[in-house]
C-alpha cells in the first residue's frame, strides 16, 4: 500500500499524456448526444462514479445518477435506456454484478462506456466504448492509485466533452508530488491524534463528497476504525445530534463553493465538542484541532489530490492499531458480487 500511494505521481502525470485517445471517446460519445448518464459501480469505484456524476451535472449540465445494479441482478428489471449513456467504473471489470447490469443495459438501448485498469477484461468487451485507467497492476487490496487514476480519468473524458483542453490537469503529476511531500508531517500528526479513536465522521460538499466517502472506506477496511460518511448537508439534517466529545470528525474542505458550504457544518460540530481534522486546499483557513492543507487546484479536480493524505492517513492508522493494511481480514482484491 505504501509503494502504491507513492506511484501516484508517476501514474497521474502519465494519464494525462493519453489525453487525447480520452477525447476521442468523448467526441465519439458527444455524438450521439445522449440525454441522461448512469453510472454503475461499487466499491471506491462507486465513490469515483458519485465524482462523475458532479462533474456531469455541473460541466455537461446533463442528468446523471448512480444505478442500483441488483435491479437487473436481482429483480431482473429491463428499463429503457435508449439515448442514456451507461458509464460502467469498475477497477477490474470482472464483477459479475457489473457486467450483467452493463450487458442488460446494452441491450436495452443504452450507450456503454467502461472506465477500467483491466484492458483484457470481460467488462471490456461487453462495453461498447472503454477508456483505461492505466495505473498498473495494484497489489494491495485497498485501491490507492486506481482510485485516483480513475477520477482523473474520468475528469479528462467529461473535460474533453465540454471541449476542454485538460489545462487544469495538465501538470497534476506535480502537484500529487507536492500534496504528497507536503501532507507528511500533518499526516503523521493526525494518527498519533487519532490512532485510539472509537468512531469518527467524515464530511464534505460537492465534488469533495467523493472523497468523504473514500475516506470512510479506507479508514474502515485498512484499520477497522468505525467510520460513516455524511454530506455536510445531510449531516446537519439529524445526524449531528449524535456528535460529541467523543467524536472525531475527518472534514473535506477545498477551496470552492463546495468547501465554503462547510462552515456552518463545522460550527455546529465543533460546537459539539468534536476533534475536527481538515483535508483540503481551504484546510488551513477553517477552525479545526488539525488541518491538512494541500495545493490549491480548480475546484473539480481537488479530490484527486485530497484522497492522497486521505490514504496516507489510512495505512498510518492501521499500522498504529497493530493491523497489516495490505491484508484487511474478511477482504480480497476482487469483490465478486451479484
Amino acid at each position: 500500500m505504501t509503494a502504491e500511494i507513492n506511484e501516484q505521481p508517476e501514474v497521474l502525470a502519465g494519464l494525462v499524456e493519453t489525453r487525447a485517445e480520452i477525447a476521442t471517446v468523448a467526441r465519439s460519445i458527444t455524438e450521439r448526444s445522449p440525454r441522461f448518464a448512469l453510472l454503475i459501480a461499487r466499491g471506491s469505484s462507486d465513490h469515483a462514479a458519485l465524482y462523475a456524476k458532479y462533474l456531469i451535472e455541473i460541466l455537461l449540465g446533463l442528468p446523471a445518477g448512480l444505478a442500483s445494479p441488483s435491479t437487473t441482478t436481482l429483480y431482473d428489471a429491463r428499463p429503457d435506456l435508449r439515448d442514456v449513456l451507461v458509464v460502467t467504473v469498475s477497477q477490474s471489470g470482472s464483477s459479475p454484478d457489473l457486467l450483467e447490469a452493463t450487458a442488460s443495459a446494452k441491450a436495452g438501448g443504452a450507450l456503454t462506456l467502461a472506465v477500467t485498469n483491466t484492458p483484457a477484461s470481460a467488462l471490456h468487451d461487453v462495453a461498447e466504448f472503454s477508456v483505461q485507467i492505466r495505473a498498473g497492476q495494484e497489489l494491495a487490496v485497498a485501491a490507492t492509485k486506481t482510485y485516483s487514476a480513475t477520477l482523473l480519468a474520468l475528469y479528462l473524458l467529461v473535460d474533453a466533452a465540454r471541449g476542454g483542453s485538460g489545462e487544469h490537469v495538465r501538470d497534476i503529476g506535480e502537484l500529487a508530488r507536492q500534496a504528497l511531500r507536503e501532507s507528511s508531517e500533518g499526516v503523521e500528526r493526525a494518527v498519533e491524534r487519532y490512532r485510539f479513536a472509537d468512531r469518527l465522521i467524515t464530511t464534505a460538499r460537492g465534488y469533495s463528497f467523493a472523497t468523504a466517502l473514500e475516506a470512510a472506506l479506507k479508514l474502515t477496511e485498512t484499520s477497522y476504525l468505525a467510520t460513516r460518511a455524511y454530506s455536510g448537508a445531510d449531516l446537519l439534517h439529524g445526524p449531528v445530534a449524535a456528535i460529541d466529545t467523543d467524536t472525531a470528525v475527518l472534514a473535506v474542505t477545498s477551496e470552492g463553493k463546495g468547501g465554503g458550504a462547510m462552515w456552518d457544518v463545522l460550527d455546529a460540530v465543533s460546537g459539539r465538542g468534536a476533534d475536527v481534522l481538515t483535508v483540503g486546499s481551504a484546510a488551513a483557513s477553517v477552525p479545526a484541532s488539525l488541518s491538512i492543507p494541500l495545493p490549491e487546484t480548480a475546484e473539480e479536480i481537488a479530490p484527486i489530490l485530497e484522497v492522497l493524505p486521505v490514504q496516507r492517513l489510512a495505512l498510518g492508522l492501521a499500522l498504529a492499531r497493530g493491523f497489516d493494511p495490505d491484508r484487511p481480514r474478511g477482504l480480497h482484491k476482487v469483490t465478486r458480487t451479484r
